[in-house]
């Protein structure tokens, strides 16, 4: 791994942390990476939320990659039984989202329950081609992660987009799950992000796809994201889960 100065410069691109924030600067040093050369910018931010809502939510998990939450579990752990949409720019895909507020009101209620399943509007499948901005690691053992559309096509748009903790191996979404979480963490090996947030300079291209989901846990309160990318999402829509990650796609 390569280690980079404090005062490493840093090209200009939307939501890069405060410099108050970062720990330390590394390059991304993986056979994953051979297009470019992107830097990991690691912070001490955490979502305000995580020691606080989230965590209500979380049980002892059964290994690190195990799924070690409740809220809205039957939603999060399962995949759309739906066509596959595809996005060739992220802001086309939450323009086409159901608006929060009517979400937030929505009848019957969405309950942050474990039973919680799918509502109607959440049976949608997406791919879309977009960049990684930031990546954090969470209590109930999901990957968090700022999606967002072309850095160079400013104001940019992100979405939170989730690698979903593993459910139980008999499960039907188990081996897609998987899959998706394994080639993340191929990619960034030794450098997978931890329980504060990283960001990629640049963002790096990925293609997603996975189930929508709205997260009723934010409808009130503290909105998922780090502090710089906050004013950049949106919506409390996520995709979440990802069934399928490429990086450099």
């Amino acid at each position: 791994m390569t280690q980079l100065s404090d005062d490493a410069s840093r090209t200009s691109q939307p939501g890069l942390p405060a410099q108050a924030s970062v720990v330390r600067e590394m390059v991304l040093d993986t056979d994953a990476a051979p297009v470019a050369a992107y830097r990991i910018i690691r912070t001490n931010e955490t979502d305000a939320y995580d020691n606080t809502e989230e965590r209500e939510f979380t049980v002892a998990p059964r290994s690190p990659d195990s799924y070690a939450g409740t809220s809205r579990k039957a939603a999060k752990l399962s995949i759309a039984d739906a066509p596959l949409e595809a996005f060739d720019d992220l802001k086309r895909l939450v323009a086409s989202l159901t608006p929060d507020k009517t979400m937030i009101a929505h009848k019957p209620p969405i309950t942050t329950g474990a039973t919680s399943d799918r509502v109607a509007e959440e049976k949608r499948n997406v791919r879309v081609r977009a960049f990684l901005y930031a990546a954090s690691k969470e209590a109930d053992n999901d990957f968090h992660l700022i999606i967002g559309s072309d850095p160079q096509a400013k104001p940019i748009t992100c979405l939170t987009m989730e690698l979903s903790g593993l459910p139980p191996s008999r499960s039907r979404s188990y081996r897609k799950l998987k899959q998706a979480r394994d080639a993340f963490k191929q990619f960034f090996g030794t450098q997978v992000p931890g329980m504060t947030y990283d960001f990629y300079n640049p963002p790096i291209p990925v293609e997603i796809e996975g189930s929508l989901f709205f997260d009723m846990t934010h409808s009130t309160g503290q909105r998922p994201g780090p502090q710089s990318l906050k004013p950049f999402i949106p919506t409390i829509w996520e995709v979440h889960p990802i069934t399928s990650i490429k990086l450099e796609p």
